[in-house]
């Protein structure tokens, strides 16, 4: 059957490009039956692409004036991408999507990380968010978008290569593996810390191994980290995506999570719910057919969806 739903969907609210009605009309040209908006909900130490609390408002308003609308043509709901770090009052939304961004570095008690001195680290940990900003604004040397605060380093694990590469290099004392591990850490967590209905993107640390590998899927320790993240979010029964997002943008020609990972999630009794990771109107049911295949070989024959009375299965 085809997939008619998604709900992994961006607007100029946050970092896509179209508006929330011009996405519904693209939907109802396409022929969906559900669609979900899931906006980035703000986060403290990176507000720049993601909502404001203000801006999140106004956002859903424009979403519920839409369920109005077009309510009895399309089945419409109003959600937020939560990241791990994010900070937002789900009051007034109908679900969110649990997804890590970025890897903390916390800064070791004598200025350096992995045991490797950094330029213009504090010299201690400060005991609050507060101190920590004010001793160190930014690693002289690092990317912009490494944000030293909160005593640590916030490393956005899908801006760039070469953002993971120095991090490895200057964070993590070359190992890539530390770096892995630390995200897959926060992604175990991640059902207790939104509270989320949908795991978003679960191994985007993976997102430019295609073009600029970094690490070794196969490697023991690399296999190690994502099985013991599964082991701690299945038992939850809170469906993976089928993330198409970075196949969309050219960064990948297959989504998250890898087959394996999927093997591994039907093996282990877990669902999977399809999403695009949309961030333009014509990106809505991208690579649907294939995903549908792709999890077809996984083991999966059917999908999740939400409505407005939680979960419910379809046949893929």
């Amino acid at each position: 059957m085809p997939i008619t739903t998604n709900f992994h969907t961006h607007t100029k609210y946050c970092d896509g490009k179209s508006s929330p009605e011009e996405i519904v009309l693209q939907a109802l040209n396409l022929g969906m039956t559900r669609l979900g908006f899931s906006g980035h909900a703000y986060t403290p130490h990176d507000p720049s692409y993601a909502m404001s609390p203000e801006t999140a408002a106004a956002y859903a308003g424009e979403i519920r004036g839409l369920q109005e609308k077009y309510g009895n043509r399309l089945e419409i709901l109003c959600g937020l991408e939560l990241d791990y770090f994010s900070e937002q009052d789900m009051a007034g939304f109908d679900y969110s999507i649990g997804s890590v961004h970025y890897v903390f570095r916390r800064a070791a008690s004598d200025g350096t990380a992995a045991g490797k001195a950094i330029a213009g680290a504090p010299a201690s940990n400060a005991s609050d968010a507060s101190a920590a900003d004010t001793a160190v604004p930014a690693v002289a040397d690092a990317p912009e978008s490494v944000i030293f605060a909160d005593g640590g380093w916030y490393i956005p694990v899908d801006e760039s290569p070469e953002v993971l590469s120095w991090a490895i290099e200057n964070l993590y004392d070359g190992d890539p593996y530390s770096l892995v591990e630390d995200f897959f850490s926060q992604e175990a967590d991640v059902i207790r810390k939104t509270r989320c209905q949908i795991i978003g993107h679960f191994d985007i640390i993976t997102k430019f191994q295609e073009k600029a590998p970094l690490f070794d899927e196969a490697h023991p320790r690399y296999v190690a980290a994502w099985q013991k993240a599964l082991a701690a979010l299945l038992p939850a029964g809170v469906p993976f995506e089928i993330n198409t997002g970075a196949i969309s943008r050219g960064y990948r020609t297959s989504p998250y999570p890898s087959l394996d990972i999927l093997k591994a999630i039907h093996d282990g009794g877990g669902s999977i719910a399809f999403s695009s990771d949309s961030h333009e109107k014509s990106t809505l049911q991208f690579w649907f057919p294939e995903a549908a295949d792709l999890a077809r070989r996984a083991g999966f024959a059917k999908h999740v969806v939400l409505g407005k009375n939680g979960y419910e299965e379809m046949e893929i």
